[in-house]
């Protein structure tokens, strides 16, 4: 597997080479060292219609300096970005190497990768060193020659040249206070921020049209395009850190496709039914994928995390060592699945289908209606949804009837919030007490649920305990301290309901 790092960096118009101010004043800097100075030759690659770039995505093989290689560029976030990199043999020679390929199946929809820039650099580095001489931060001059290898709207084969001069300024891990200090120094020495955030989108980047066709400003229209597309986006964002099994990225890809799915259901009235139902049934079927592993890893740690409060007297045989086996066991094979679903036809099936309907919506009558009226409407309809449900789970005695209405009630109160959070920006602070209200709803319903579930797993590993000639005890305990944390959850559900019903009428 190819080695992973965080970048932080951020790009100025430079005025000329050699233009660059005296930075030892600024605080964390106390020398500049002159490095060697580089050619860089760079292949960048791409879709024919540049899905990758579309979502602020760079893949290259780069020849020359000092990290020569193939690196995939991934943003993280403001400035900082993911770069994953595999030496320059990693693959058969000018082909995108099979790994690097896998990790953007999503992203480029199954569309194959080309060449689609070319760009030659000339880097002056000057690294910037602490009153130790550790290095926290680069400072290079480039002048770049960059032609482009056809692409939308040209010929294949007909190429565009343009240079220019930048600066690029990157930051050593931990260091990102750093930037905002350089950032202040160089722009009161007349250098500008540089209007691209990477090279290839300032060669490029005109080639990238709206995914929305235009709408009347205000109507409801217009906000549920720029509602699905904002969504969209980070869940393609997060498909290759679910496939490198990153920290909590399968939780994040899940909740950006549940919040999609929730849109949908907002803007029914917007949005041609005929095409948005057989999206929002793709959609249910990707997050319960996505959940697998999520929900693998959510019980393992909540178990362990119960015995470790457990007193030491009280866990009898090897109950540690076997949660951590099974959890992790259960989570391994969750994810391959969770990786096999994202590298099916399938998965690229929906993502088509979500791009089509932000290029071509299949827009209503009602989506010139003002947003406010049609959003508030939907809000209104998820609020009740979640009364109705909590009246229903009100009403059986303790047990698996009422574990099952109170698991509706919060896939109900989950709806609303994502129907809250959707009408934030048009319905301002009504929408946020109600979105407010909603997440506490949900959360202490969870909350049963998260005591629900274990309870199948602890009688399990109870039976293999047994089974073993082990001690079970322990497993009774924890399926115990499930119970009382369900009843305790239930015993406040009249409480709960009250406050459910303020929300809906704040809401309006």
């Amino acid at each position: 597997m190819g080695t992973s790092m965080m970048e932080i960096e951020r790009k100025f118009e430079a005025p000329g080479v050699g233009s660059l101010p005296d930075v030892t004043a600024v605080r964390g800097v106390a020398s500049v060292r002159a490095a060697e100075a580089e050619d860089l030759d760079a292949t960048y690659y791409d879709t024919a219609d540049l899905r990758l770039l579309a979502q602020g995505v760079t893949l290259r093989r780069r020849t020359g300096g000092h990290d020569a290689g193939w690196h995939l560029k991934l943003p993280v976030g403001k400035d900082s970005r993911r770069e994953v990199r595999l030496p320059l043999d990693a693959g058969p020679p000018r082909e995108v190497p099979a790994e690097l390929s896998r990790l953007v199946v999503g992203l480029a929809r199954g569309g194959s990768l080309a060449p689609v820039a070319h760009l030659r650099t000339h880097r002056t580095r000057h690294l910037l060193c602490d009153d130790t001489g550790t290095v926290v931060a680069e400072l290079a001059e480039d002048r770049v020659t960059a032609q482009t290898l056809g692409g939308p709207g040209r010929d294949s084969g007909v190429t565009e040249v343009t240079s220019w001069q930048e600066i690029e300024v990157e930051l050593g891990e931990g260091r990102k206070p750093l930037l905002k200090a350089l950032t202040k120094k160089l722009t009161a020495a007349g250098i500008k921020r540089a209007g691209s955030g990477s090279k290839l989108a300032r060669v490029l980047g005109e080639d990238l049209g709206d995914a929305a066709p235009g709408t009347r400003a205000g109507s409801a229209g217009e906000a549920g395009l720029r509602r699905l597309s904002g969504l969209r986006d980070p869940m393609l964002r997060w498909d290759p850190a679910v496939r490198r099994d990153e920290p909590d990225s399968g939780h994040r890809m899940r909740v950006a496709t549940r919040r999609l799915r929730s849109a949908l259901k907002s803007y029914r009235n917007v949005l041609d039914r005929r095409r948005t139902d057989p999206v929002e049934a793709e959609l249910k079927w990707l997050a319960g994928e996505l959940g697998r592993a999520r929900d693998a890893e959510v019980l393992g740690e909540r178990l362990t995390g119960q015995t470790d409060r457990l007193p030491p007297e009280l866990v009898l045989g090897p109950v540690r060592a076997t949660l951590a086996e099974w959890s992790a066991d259960t989570y391994r094979a969750a994810h391959a699945e969770v990786v096999a679903t994202l590298s099916g036809r399938r998965y690229v099936a929906l993502l088509k289908a979500l791009d089509a309907l932000l290029t071509d919506p299949p827009l209503r009558p009602a989506a010139d209606r003002k947003a406010a009226k049609v959003l508030a409407a939907t809000a209104r309809r998820e609020h009740r949804r979640v009364a109705e449900r909590l009246d229903t789970a009100l009403k059986p005695a303790p047990g698996r009837e009422r574990d099952t209405a109170l698991h509706a009630a919060r896939k109900a109160a989950k709806r609303a919030r994502y129907a809250g959070e959707t009408a934030r920006d048009t319905l301002g602070k009504r929408a946020e007490r109600f979105t407010r209200r909603m997440k506490e709803a949900q959360e202490r319903l969870g909350v049963h649920q998260d005591a629900v579930v274990p309870r199948q797993a602890l009688r399990g590993l109870a039976v293999r305990a047994h089974e073993a000639g082990e001690n079970s005890f322990t497993y009774g305990l924890l399926h115990g301290v499930q119970t009382a944390a369900a009843d305790d959850v239930e015993r406040e559900l009249p409480a709960l309901r009250r406050r459910v019903a303020k929300a809906g009428k704040r809401l309006g």
